[in-house]
């Protein structure tokens, strides 16, 4: 079947959706260019507020990039060097790379098989006297159990730093039925507006999110050289601020967050209806303790043949992508850097089976359904 596409399949298309809100946008931009205050204009300021709003958190402070927000929360806590920081292993590379990069010791937990996040039943095992936090990555769009992980977190006297960068918009339903946002529950949560995340600038930026008022101040001066007040430091910091350009496309494109989410909920929906009843793939779960707002939509190639679908799907102009080839423990800067809890197991197989498919707010049917029946040929053709 040929391509009847204008324009090739994109794993996240940017282009589209621009110019679907280009006149919000550039009013935006323009009102930044007209005002000229190119540094914390007050566009940063309403942004942050915004997000508060729509988070139901009281505090929101950016920053430069999902990578600082990490870091600068980690830093609010008064850390010393040496002291240990769990992470999940099965994952991008910012949580741990943060904690090393601060001489605190990165802890890697296994991951569970169903949701790719941090296996809440691994997380004891990599405790010892001198861990101090826990850093749940809220991956592809899911949560992770974040009940078992506060109830670790209080015995042990932790802090719980939630990575959002994945699923910001995804709910946690407690077993009492309450709901609060991926990124509001541990103590302090971070995110990134990186141009693929789910909600994006165009450029670098990020955000901190918490609901305690003295760690929001901690978190405000250090991300502004920490600064109490102007050439009052009362804090070692950093130099990470959110520019007033991206804030403003930001404030746009956060009154469409639900939409973007709803889209690619509805694009997963019909990849797990197609690839249901496929023998070796496993589509993504949803625990009932979370939405699923597909920042990523990954399988499971079961048979062996991962490499070879996605070499198949390329052949015939479909991207994917593999998150990720390898797992922390195998990654050459944290051999030294690390320390590992158990065996690592599951993490070690998804990065031999997961696969991700196109995915974004600007998917047409007809795109899909040739995804769709790609996939469905490949198995057919390599039933063995």
């Amino acid at each position: 079947m040929a391509l009847i596409f204008e324009d090739n399949i994109q794993m996240v298309d940017l282009q589209t959706q621009y110019r679907r809100l280009k006149q919000e946008i550039d009013d935006a931009i323009q009102e930044v260019l007209a005002g000229a205050q190119f540094i914390n204009g007050p566009q940063v300021k309403a942004f942050a507020s915004h997000l508060a709003h729509y988070l139901d958190i009281p505090h929101v402070i950016p920053c430069a990039n999902g990578t600082d927000a990490l870091q600068i929360a980690l830093m609010s806590l008064g850390l010393q060097q040496g002291e240990e920081v769990i992470v999940p292993a099965f994952n991008y590379v910012a949580a741990a790379e943060t904690v090393a990069m601060l001489g605190l010791i990165p802890v890697l937990v296994d991951v569970n098989a169903c949701t790719f996040t941090m296996d809440v039943t691994k997380i004891e095992q990599g405790i010892s006297r001198h861990t101090k936090a826990i850093i749940p990555v809220h991956l592809f769009g899911l949560t992770c159990d974040m009940a078992p992980v506060m109830r670790i977190a209080e015995k042990y006297n932790l802090y719980v730093i939630e990575d959002n960068a994945q699923s910001i918009g995804a709910s946690y339903t407690y077993a009492s039925g309450r709901t609060k946002k991926a990124g509001t529950i541990g103590h302090i949560g971070t995110t990134s507006f990186f141009p693929s995340k789910p909600l994006a600038c165009y450029g670098d930026g990020g955000a901190m999110m918490t609901a305690d008022d003295n760690l929001a101040k901690r978190l405000q001066m250090i991300a502004n050289h920490g600064q109490e007040k102007k050439y009052r430091h009362k804090l070692i910091g950093c130099n990470s601020r959110l520019d007033t350009l991206q804030a403003a496309i930001l404030n746009v494109k956060l009154n469409y967050l639900s939409e973007f989410n709803r889209r690619r909920m509805q694009a997963a929906e019909r990849y797990n209806e197609a690839f249901g009843q496929l023998p070796y793939i496993v589509t993504p779960c949803k625990p009932a303790y979370t939405s699923h707002i597909y920042h990523q939509y990954t399988i499971q190639v079961k048979n062996g043949k991962r490499n070879a679908l996605q070499a198949w799907l390329k052949e015939r102009k479909v991207p994917s992508m593999i998150y990720y080839p390898a797992s922390l423990d195998k990654q050459d800067a944290f051999r030294v850097y690390a320390r590992k809890a158990g065996s690592l197991e599951v993490a070690h197989q998804l990065t031999q089976t997961a696969l991700s498919l196109p995915v974004h707010t600007e998917l047409r049917a007809c795109e899909q359904d040739y995804i769709i029946e790609q996939v469905i040929e490949f198995f057919r053709q390599n039933e063995r």
